[in-house]
């Protein structure tokens, strides 16, 4: 059994980034997408995953849960340079850009949550969420300027740093967010990449909501039209 289960591909940016990786590298596995916040969501995510999370991987007798970990185990399984840059510095330099973006942004993607295909006002913008924006700006200008100068990505080539940076992206489009110069053009190249407009028609047509409120996240169905 090879299963990438997965939650709703227009706000689980958990998991579109490892989906992303397993995607470009051609890892032969099922996708299983559980819908988030239905009451039968955790008993669903209970009976395979440790978490009771998503993402996970099943890869034969192997479990392998969370997102950098997840990518990681790809890289392994992928050849050198598909997952990771083959140059020493430049694979270091992505490696940290995805950990700060796995346990960094806190105001970003509290007041910001990923909807793919949502198109939302600008949040008030507070001097936290200003320091997210400004510190990502920072990032993928200088990324660009350093190691991009072979291809539109942070690293030339596209890399896995890209599949972290991806629900980032899609958070500066859906809420209007300022981006300039090596920062902006990133940004475009990676709206224009075919594996994410591939990713967008999917989300598109994902049947189910999430709505973030005061009191928590719900859930639902979307109306069908007749």
């Amino acid at each position: 059994m090879k299963r990438l289960v997965l939650g709703n591909l227009n706000y689980s940016s958990w998991s579109i980034r490892p989906l992303m990786v397993a995607r470009k590298v051609g890892l032969p596995v099922e996708e299983i997408v559980i819908p988030l916040d239905f009451p039968e969501t955790t008993a669903r995510l209970k009976d395979i995953s440790p978490t009771a999370k998503v993402p996970l991987l099943i890869w034969d007798d192997q479990t392998i849960w969370e997102s950098l970990a997840i990518t990681e185990w790809i890289a392994e399984w992928a050849p050198p340079g598909d997952v990771w840059p083959e140059d020493l510095i430049a694979r270091a330099a992505a490696r940290a850009a995805a950990s700060e973006m796995h346990a960094g942004f806190p105001e970003l993607r509290g007041k910001c949550p990923m909807d793919i295909r949502g198109r939302e006002l600008p949040p008030e913008m507070t001097d936290k969420l200003a320091a997210d924006i400004d510190r990502i700006q920072e990032m993928w200008s200088g990324l660009r300027g350093e190691f991009g100068r072979n291809g539109p990505f942070l690293f030339g080539k596209w890399s896995a740093a890209d599949a972290f940076y991806l629900p980032v992206v899609t958070r500066f489009r859906t809420y209007g967010l300022p981006l300039s110069g090596a920062a902006a053009d990133y940004s475009s190249a990676v709206l224009s990449d075919p594996d994410f407009l591939k990713l967008e028609e999917q989300a598109k047509a994902e049947p189910w909501w999430i709505k973030y409120g005061p009191d928590g996240r719900s859930s639902g169905y979307l109306k069908q039209e007749d």
